[in-house]
């Protein structure tokens, strides 16, 4: 049996791969995720934002068409109403203006998400996004200081949030009240479904960095949550261990 909606949407899907496959060869930009050449890390996740981040960019994308192209029609109908002749040799150009962005727009959200992709390996973090120009952000668990989740009322209502990674900058800022804070930098995963559980998993993986790197922490993994709620940063509560640990080694002597 045919079904408009289905072909309708058969035909958008089959015209979009078409646009996608021109826009990544003319602008080079890669399809498949980063492949982290050379590491030789164990466990390796990939993923995408959730579905509900495509939503939740498109509820945005038509209340910006409906606010901008009803005040451009409705400039539109004055115009002819005032002088029809003006308004009629303008009308090709009020609807190119109306419609072309639009199109554009759409498929520029597609494209966005088909290209954003988050890695997690043993070491790192890895950030890609961009279409005319590719951002990567790659985080050493070593350096991150805070993990955070982020959800406003409208992402919830989609079920997505975004996890916040905080790193160590290269020094210190000193703001108008004469305060100094950390030059840090900021990793954002946003738009997924599972933030919890990736944030968990930062932590574990900062964790288990920590333990590689300096021996066996007395901290238990599953208290560090509690403390960085309680206001430690992640580095602070790393700095705590190293001086709890320094303290029991003084004390045997």
């Amino acid at each position: 049996m045919f079904v408009p909606e289905q072909a309708l949407l058969r035909a958008s899907q089959w015209c979009y791969r078409g646009v996608w496959s021109l826009i990544t060869r003319w602008l080079k930009v890669p399809e498949l995720p980063p492949a982290l050449l050379g590491a030789e890390d164990r466990d390796i996740r990939r993923f995408r934002p959730a579905q509900g981040f495509l939503r939740y960019q498109k509820l945005f994308f038509w209340i910006g068409l409906t606010i901008f192209d009803g005040a451009l029609f409705i400039a539109w109908i004055v115009l002819l109403l005032a002088a029809p002749w003006i308004g009629i040799i303008l009308t090709p150009i009020i609807w190119a203006i109306m419609i072309l962005p639009d199109i554009v727009a759409y498929i520029a959200i597609h494209v966005r998400y088909d290209t954003t992709w988050y890695v997690l390996s043993d070491r790192s973090l890895w950030i890609r996004r961009g279409i005319w120009t590719i951002h990567e952000t790659t985080i050493t668990y070593d350096n991150i200081q805070n993990v955070s989740i982020q959800q406003g009322p409208v992402q919830r209502h989609f079920g997505i949030s975004n996890v916040i990674v905080e790193t160590a900058g290269g020094g210190m800022v000193a703001s108008p009240h004469g305060q100094s804070t950390n030059n840090g930098h900021v990793g954002l995963l946003e738009g997924i479904d599972n933030a919890a559980e990736v944030r968990e998993l930062i932590l574990e993986k900062w964790q288990q960095s920590r333990t590689d790197g300096l021996g066996n922490l007395t901290a238990d993994q599953d208290e560090l949550p509690m403390e960085l709620a309680g206001g430690f940063s992640l580095q602070q509560v790393g700095l705590l261990q190293e001086i709890h640990q320094l303290a029991q080694t003084l004390a045997k002597h």
